[in-house]
């Protein structure tokens, strides 16, 4: 079983014990674990979205020199906004706003994600807030195309 705590916590982001638990819940259905994962993270996302997000992080992004776009992506702290996982958040956030073209943060939100499409952009920051544990907001964002 072991193996399978390392493989789910590579697939979900999730800490040892978490992927432990699932893995005890779902009978060893790692299947059914990742998707108790990912009910536990959204849960946990949405218990702090109240919370304010004094932190962030600008960051521009060009697509083959025809797409521009220019992101701000908020947090709790500095030392979020620091980590590896909310970067690469943003970094992948940026790409969806170059890929594919909304009016707003909310439309930005339904989409799908153009790297997974079995997951909205929505679902894809609720897992983030999951494993750093504080709230994150796209703020604004600009998409300038040619």
């Amino acid at each position: 079983m072991n193996a399978d705590i390392i493989k789910l916590r590579e697939a979900t982001g999730a800490g040892v014990m978490e992927c432990k638990r699932a893995l005890e819940e779902a009978k060893g259905n790692f299947d059914k674990a990742v998707e108790l994962i990912h009910i536990a993270g959204a849960a946990r996302a949405e218990k702090k979205k109240d919370r304010k997000t004094g932190a962030g992080f600008l960051y521009s992004y060009v697509h083959n020199n025809r797409v521009g776009v220019l992101l701000e992506v908020r947090c709790e702290t500095d030392f979020v906004a620091k980590s590896d996982p909310f970067q690469e958040l943003v970094k992948n956030l940026a790409f969806q706003v170059a890929a594919v073209e909304a009016d707003d943060v909310a439309g930005i939100l339904e989409q799908q994600f153009v790297k997974d499409d079995k997951m909205t952009v929505k679902a894809l920051i609720d897992q983030t807030i999951a494993k750093v544990g504080e709230n994150i907001q796209i703020e604004r964002f600009a998409r300038f195309e040619i």
